[in-house]
């Protein structure tokens, strides 16, 4: 293959759709950013994990600090002690390593599953890739939650209520995160069952810890997240550089760039608002366009208004960012606003980037959220505009 040829190849963009590169980027970046992690010692993430699952035997408080263990505080549900239960017994680099690529095949899976064409799919697969490494290399579980919420998505269309129901109410028990695919409801042919599934994995999942721990301490445990949740929520807008890795929001941009004593209720109202009058649209609720769109748009949404929003959360937004672009018209501008959109979405914490630019600018001003927060209000703007009938197709007869 000669240079020119690969030149070519590279320009014409097909290599977005080759399903092996797709898997060798998505695997191989994570494996990598994986093993260097775990091998250099950079585990507090999963020791935190871990955890929760041992002081949920315990009957210790899971939202405490215990710096013999950990430098943190655990800020996830008492159901994840049960899901980090198999990795929490494993050998800790081996229990670290399995999580993490257990999170990385997850997520590759959801995607997989989305009902586009298959393309398209891949095509998601290869530009979320780096993040995807950005994400694991922190040994995070965000991964999840963007794959609950993309196979939430997937089974309401397929009319599964029950099987999105599981994938919508796990993330929130873990994160809250998972909340927002309450609103696939919109999308259900059968709303009463929808309800009735998320009634019935509520309940499961608010008990399932009582399988390793007793009911009054279970209950308690979910005072103390709350209560854990408000701390949290309150050093995530300070200003001081050590809590730069935080806020990277909507909020976190307006504080840090325009006004420093913003009142992020206010904020969080308006988005709430502004997301719920999308859904106002119910002769739409099954164009395929439109839901797509909702997709996007609550993908991106869970990201820029949560105050709590870091660098590897944005492996959640991101998909979003691509979903939105692939059902663009083709034209010159909508591709150069793309490639500044994903450039500084996930290359804005890389070595694209000066060491300065990326301390000095990109993380006290909260840059990666910038493109994020553009590509939400396009959305918001173009549904209310009803630009979504005319947007490129990404399903055909076959997918199913």
């Amino acid at each position: 293959m000669t240079l020119e040829t690969v030149k070519k190849y590279l320009l014409s963009g097909s290599f977005l759709f080759n399903k092996k590169l797709a898997a060798g980027l998505w695997f191989g970046l994570s494996f990598i950013a994986v093993l260097i992690t775990v091998t250099k010692g950079g585990l507090n993430n999963f020791e935190v994990y871990r955890h929760v699952y041992f002081h949920t035997i315990q009957k210790t408080n899971l939202y405490l600090f215990y710096p013999a263990e950990y430098q943190d505080v655990n800020l996830y549900g008492p159901v994840f002690s049960i899901l980090i239960a198999p990795f929490a017994l494993l050998p800790v680099k081996i229990g670290a390593f399995l999580w993490e690529m257990s999170n990385v095949a997850f997520l590759y899976f959801a995607i997989y599953k989305l009902p586009v064409d298959v393309k398209w799919r891949t095509a998601l697969v290869i530009l979320c890739a780096h993040e995807m490494m950005n994400t694991a290399s922190w040994l995070q579980s965000n991964a999840i939650v963007c794959g609950c919420l993309m196979l939430g998505y997937t089974y309401v269309v397929h009319k599964k209520e029950a099987a999105a129901l599981f994938f919508i109410l796990l993330p929130t028990f873990i994160k809250l995160y998972g909340v927002v695919g309450l609103a696939f409801i919109f999308f259900s042919a059968k709303p009463l069952k929808f309800i009735m599934w998320a009634i019935v994995w509520s309940l499961i999942f608010f008990l399932l810890p009582l399988m390793i721990t007793d009911f009054k301490f279970l209950v308690q445990c979910y005072y103390d997240w709350y209560a854990g949740l408000q701390v949290k929520a309150d050093k995530n807008i300070r200003l001081d550089t050590h809590y730069f890795y935080q806020d990277i929001s909507i909020m976190g941009l307006i504080r840090r760039n325009l006004y420093p004593q913003l009142n992020d209720k206010l904020v969080l109202i308006f988005g709430m608002l502004a997301m719920a009058s999308q859904f106002i649209y119910r002769r739409y609720f099954t164009n395929e366009a439109f839901r797509l769109y909702m997709l996007s748009s609550l993908l991106i949404f869970v990201v820029i208004f949560s105050t709590g929003s870091e660098s590897p959360t944005y492996i959640i937004a991101l998909p979003g960012i691509c979903l939105w672009y692939f059902l663009q018209p083709r034209t010159i501008q909508g591709l150069w606003f793309f490639i500044f959109a994903y450039v500084l979405t996930t290359f804005s914490y890389s070595d694209i980037f000066t060491p300065w630019f990326r301390e000095h600018i990109v993380k006290p001003y909260s840059l990666k959220a910038l493109p994020a927060c553009m590509i939400w209000v396009i959305i918001l703007i173009q549904i209310h505009r009803k630009q979504f009938l005319r947007t490129r197709k990404l399903i055909n007869a076959e997918v199913k």
